[in-house]
This record gives structure tokens, sequence and C-alpha cells, in this order.
């Protein structure tokens, strides 16, 4: 899941964006409130983090332009203690869940999955990779009917060069992409995944065209 984490803390916004990063979701931190409402306006998703007390437009006051804007995103409010008039308030305007500071990220991964079920299973994007199949909803890749045991990182990958239609794409963007916006991730990692995922697809047929100075593309790809 591409997640947006809109959290003022740094510390703690760095400590939930490791371990849901570490799960295998894409993370973008924004720690001011208009900052991040700027993001949500241009950037799709599939999950909001939110907490309610943040310099600028306040989370409250952001999630109730998401709902007046028709966003669909669900949205997990962090709050305080003291703030149960807020939590209310928070669920009157379309927010979908709540955790209360401090939390586990036990609890909070769970909550993650609770609502990525509650989405329903969303339909196949089958995209032809050569002689493979990629799902790129369910990041699943197919060798006839068979599914290949890829690494969720380089499948990620792998699925933003695809949805590319053979445009090169710069190495900031796939960091952008795998890990979300704040990563300190270097971008150096991408050059890893893409030497990996190459030695991976020849068997068969498929290549991660280098382009110097520019970045990498898949050749052409038909949906």
């Amino acid at each position: 899941m591409r997640i947006a984490l809109v959290e003022d803390n740094v510390s703690l916004a760095k400590g939930i964006a490791y371990q849901l990063r570490d799960a295998g979701h894409s993370v973008d931190i924004l720690h001011d409130g208009d900052d991040a409402d700027m993001f949500l306006q241009q950037e799709e998703g599939d999950l909001v983090i939110l907490d309610i007390n943040l310099p600028g437009k306040s989370g409250l006051d952001l999630l109730a332009d998401l709902r007046g804007r028709a966003d669909p995103r669900p949205v997990i409010l962090l709050t305080a203690r003291s703030e149960t008039e807020d939590r209310v308030q928070g669920l009157d305007a379309g927010a979908d869940d709540y955790l209360v500071k401090p939390f586990e990220m036990e609890e909070l991964a769970a909550r993650i999955r609770a609502l990525g079920r509650r989405k329903g299973v969303a339909p196949r994007q089958l995209v032809e990779i050569g002689s493979l199949k990629l799902d790129a909803g369910a990041l699943q890749l197919l060798d006839g009917d068979t599914a290949l045991e890829f690494p969720r990182r380089e499948l990620a990958l792998l699925a933003a060069l695809a949805q590319a239609n053979g445009r090169a794409v710069s190495k900031a963007g796939l960091l952008d992409q795998l890990y979300g916006a704040g990563s300190e991730t270097d971008e150096k990692v991408i050059e890893v995944y893409v030497s990996r995922l190459r030695k991976r697809l020849v068997p068969y047929g498929v290549n991660i065209q280098v382009h110097r100075g520019i970045g990498y593309s898949l050749g052409k790809t038909r949906q």
C-alpha cells in the first residue's frame, strides 16, 4: 500500500515509517498540514495516517477537505488521550479509525490490514511483460498460471516500470514509488534492485533498459 503519514513529531514519524516500509508499504512522510493538503490533492494513495494536531492546517480540517473532494482513501486518526471530542468529530467527519498515542505498531499494522480488507478484492490489472503477466494490484508476477517468487520490492519496481509504458523512469521517481516521499533511502538502492531484477528476468526474455543520466525502462507492454 502507498500510505501518506502526516505527523509533526519527526522522530515518531520516522519510527512509524521504518516499520511500515519494513512490512513492504510505501510511505510518504509529511510534517505540516499545509504541505500535506497540497500533497493529498496532487498524489494518489491507498491510506492516510493523520495526526490531529499539526502546524498549519489541522488534521480535522485536512480530513474535511479530503472528504469534501470525495476522496475515498481510508483515514486513520492519531490522537492524544485528552482529545475525545476531536476523535468523535473526526469519526463524524469521515475518518475510518483512530489510534490513541502511545500505541503499539502491531495494533497499527492490524488496523491497516483491516482497512485493506474492507476495500474488497480489486479486479486484476494484468499487464503483459514479455511472456509474463504482472498483476499490478496484487504485486504478483505470473508465468502462465504459476506465481513467481520475486521479492515484493522488486515486484513494486517492475510494476512502476510497467506502468510507465516504455517511458524511462528516473531513480528519484522509482525511489518515491517504492519508499514514498520523505524517505532517507539512498538512490543507490534502486541500482541494486534493478541489477537483481534484471538477473531474475533473464530466463523470461525480459530486459530492463538503462538510460544513462535519465533512468530505466522496460520494453513496450500492453494491457
